[in-house]
């Protein structure tokens, strides 16, 4: 009886939870089509801010340069994440464990603390901040997670992988080109997704370390947020449209690249 009681009083606390986190994300997209300025009466069904987005040139600049710098720090971050995750697999025990301790330190510390770091850091080699500073600092932060992806893939490979690969006839980038990187595809994608998703909507790091003519639409958004305009909800709901398809990617792909990998195996079976 007494698990029967406390079931549904668990249900409604994660109900209340849910409700707490995803009712303000509604609300927001609902009134990015609201016809009215105001925030809270909806006055009719209108794509007035959405158009008004659109026609400001400084939003179309925002939005440029957060592709811009997610895609370039995704590509970058990956590349570097991926080599360097191999690499340590040849390593011995003392530097691996070096390097997983330096790896996750960026990830447990607070954003706050990573920006002011930086800050401290490009200041101290006199770089003045801008778009370069901006895209060292997301991929700082990005490649950590690209590497805590693809790291778990790599365990699970077969260590004698690549020198059967070499005794085969093909030379180290083949060998890692052919046999190492299909086999970690999966990791590898998730961990991309993911770095896309965090530098796309990243604010403490980049209004730490970008310049006077550069932001990204997080900081837009912040700035924005200071005074009354409803453009910030189309604003914000472009933001969770585009991590949300992130989100669903990042869990969707390595799944559907898993089944076709099954596939191919019991035909291969058979």
């Amino acid at each position: 009886m007494n698990r029967k009681k406390r079931f549904p009083l668990t249900r409604v606390v994660l109900g209340l939870v849910i409700a707490f986190f995803y009712i303000p994300i509604i609300y927001t997209i609902i009134f990015s089509f609201n016809s009215s300025r105001s925030l809270t009466h909806f006055s009719g069904f209108s794509l007035r801010w959405y158009e008004k987005m659109f026609s400001s040139s400084p939003t179309m600049n925002a939005i440029w340069m957060t592709f811009i710098v997610a895609i370039l720090a995704t590509v970058i971050s990956t590349f570097i994440g991926t080599i360097t995750v191999i690499g340590l697999s040849k390593c011995g025990k003392p530097l691996r464990r070096a390097v997983s301790f330096a790896n996750d330190l960026p990830m447990m510390n607070p954003d706050i603390v990573t920006a002011i770091s930086l800050l401290m850091f490009f200041a101290t080699l006199e770089v003045s901040k801008g778009f370069l500073t901006l895209l060292l600092a997301h991929i700082a932060f990005c490649t950590p997670y690209v590497m805590l992806s693809i790291t778990p893939r790599l365990r699970l490979l077969d260590p004698n992988l690549a020198d059967a690969a070499l005794d085969l006839g093909a030379n180290p980038w083949q060998a890692l080109w052919h046999a190492i990187i299909p086999q970690l595809s999966p990791g590898i994608i998730a961990g991309a997704l993911i770095a896309f998703t965090m530098s796309f909507d990243d604010f403490v790091i980049s209004y730490f370390v970008t310049g006077n003519g550069v932001q990204n639409i997080s900081i837009l958004v912040y700035t924005m947020s200071k005074r009354v305009n409803p453009s910030i909800n189309a604003i914000s709901t472009l933001v969770v449209v585009i991590i949300t398809i992130g989100l669903i990617l990042v869990n969707i792909i390595p799944r559907i690249r898993d089944r076709a990998m099954r596939g191919v195996k019991k035909e291969d079976a058979v």
